[in-house]
């Protein structure tokens, strides 16, 4: 009874009373104010602080009016990250910077004050075509490994990995991906064009992902998991490699996940595919529905180059494995804008591809995003067999310049106020002109993304539970509101 008393004089008065505040989910929704940072096409806004807002009590929507309605209640996966990828070419183009615009690249990407805060991380085993050539990590022939050595990533890699890993804080989550196994363990006899693994070097192979990961533990970088194969059913003319569904399924229960578990990396996640969402759901229902296979798989990776469909027009295919194999994550592992022209670093349709895609991916379950590579040159390269692309920070080589492109900044406007294990809260768009998501962090701090693609501003309303705010977007570009 005594107990009971103190709790009612507690919830009285108040002050000097221990007693712990009940956990009351009606409160936590009730948010004093809201602030504004824009991205806008044709202005000098860049995930510049354009306003703060108080919020009002929520009256009911009309038929007539834009809105963007948000739920805190509904909550779904939980934020892994988002960054970018450590390619040959990025670590060779940063290292031709001097030591004042290194800093200035580093804390872009990694500063989560100052920058956009990256907290996730792609490499390569060994080469793919961004870089200035060709390598593996063995010497030709040697299916036993014997020569293993990860001396050619020390020169220009694994020192930005380092240094990068530093600006972030001391901790960024790396996984690794190989475009091709060596010549000789292919059927082409060629580390390009395509080919497929021959089966007598499948345990060879296998072993490689293990020694890759124990050279690179052993220089202090965490790899937090893998990726079977790049693209594998792309016939490249760079590095590339084949697999049918039911070979990277073989692959992987019989040599790959058997080798992981021996070496004592059973707890590194695996993830499958690693291509294009159009043949996504063929590729998981083989892979996953086999038991003895799905034990090993972490999740499903994908890229964005279908774009003889449209771009980001196969939605419904993540959709489709998520629904089918809810305990499975998707992971957004590559995307890039390719065709490079010097004359279109400010292009803004490509940054736009970025935020649509990333809210399309995250509302349907992703859990994180890598974009492809870092840092490129003014050539869009290098690339040794002239696949030049863009990123969204680009090096002047012959000036030393460092070239931000709209990519930045939209995806800044994810990685800013998005911080891993944040979750997904439900977010509607009364109008298909606006684009939303929202995650709440960890803090109880909420992000909305939103994304104007017209050449109008936008008048809406934004409903945050049982509050709303009215707010303007300009034309062609993104706001984040934090509240």
């Amino acid at each position: 009874m005594f107990k009971y008393l103190v709790i009612l004089i507690c919830s009285i008065f108040v002050v000097g009373c221990d007693q712990p505040v009940a956990d009351n989910t009606a409160e936590k929704s009730i948010r004093d104010s809201l602030t504004v940072y824009t991205t806008a096409k044709d202005t000098n806004q860049r995930l510049t602080k354009t306003g703060t807002h108080q919020f009002k009590p929520r009256v009911q929507a009309t038929e007539g009016e834009i809105s963007v309605f948000v739920n805190s209640s509904k909550q779904f996966q939980k934020f892994l990250g988002i960054g970018g990828s450590f390619t040959d070419a990025s670590a060779e183009v940063f290292a031709k910077l001097d030591n004042a615009k290194q800093e200035e690249f580093l804390e872009a990407y990694y500063d989560v004050d100052k920058g956009i805060g990256y907290t996730l991380a792609r490499t390569t085993i060994h080469s793919s075509d961004f870089g200035s050539g060709s390598h593996t990590y063995i010497e030709e022939g040697d299916k036993a490994l014997d020569s293993f050595t990860i001396e050619k990533d020390k020169q220009f890699r694994i020192p930005l990995i380092k240094r990068a890993t530093e600006a972030a804080g001391g901790d960024l989550l790396l996984y690794a991906s190989p475009w091709s196994a060596p010549a000789f363990m292919k059927s082409n006899n060629n580390m390009l064009r395509g080919g497929k693994l021959l089966p007598e070097y499948y345990d060879s192979w296998a072993s490689y992902y293990t020694k890759f990961i124990e050279a690179y533990e052993s220089e202090g970088m965490p790899i937090w998991g893998i990726s079977i194969q790049n693209e594998p059913m792309a016939t490249q003319r760079w590095e590339s490699m084949i697999y049918t569904a039911q070979e990277e399924r073989d692959f992987l229960k019989n040599h790959l996940g058997p080798a992981m578990e021996k070496a004592g990396y059973g707890d590194k996640n695996i993830v499958v595919w690693d291509h294009n969402r159009d043949l996504l759901t063929d590729r998981a229902n083989v892979i996953l529905d086999d038991p003895e296979a799905y034990q090993y798989v972490w999740g499903v990776g994908y890229h964005w180059y279908e774009t003889w469909t449209g771009g980001d027009s196969m939605h419904d295919n993540l959709a489709a494995v998520k629904e089918s194999y809810p305990d499975i994550q998707l992971l957004f592992t590559e995307g890039t804008v390719e065709g490079f022209r010097e004359d279109r670093y400010q292009h803004w349709p490509n940054a736009e591809r970025y935020a649509r895609s990333m809210i399309k991916d995250f509302n349907i379950g992703t859990v994180g995003w890598t974009d492809w590579n870092l840092l490129l040159d003014h050539t869009g390269g290098p690339n040794h067999v002239s696949n030049f692309c863009f990123a969204p920070i680009h090096a002047d080589t012959r000036t030393g310049e460092l070239i931000y492109t709209p990519t930045y900044y939209y995806i800044g406007h994810f990685s800013k106020f998005i911080r891993p294990d944040a979750k997904r809260i439900s977010t509607s768009s009364s109008r298909s002109v606006l684009l939303a998501t929202s995650f709440i962090n960890v803090d109880n701090q909420i992000a909305t993304v939103v994304m104007n693609e017209t050449d109008e501003a936008i008048d809406y309303h934004f409903f945050a539970d049982m509050q709303q705010v009215s707010l303007t977007i300009p034309a062609r570009s993104m706001q984040t509101l934090v509240y």
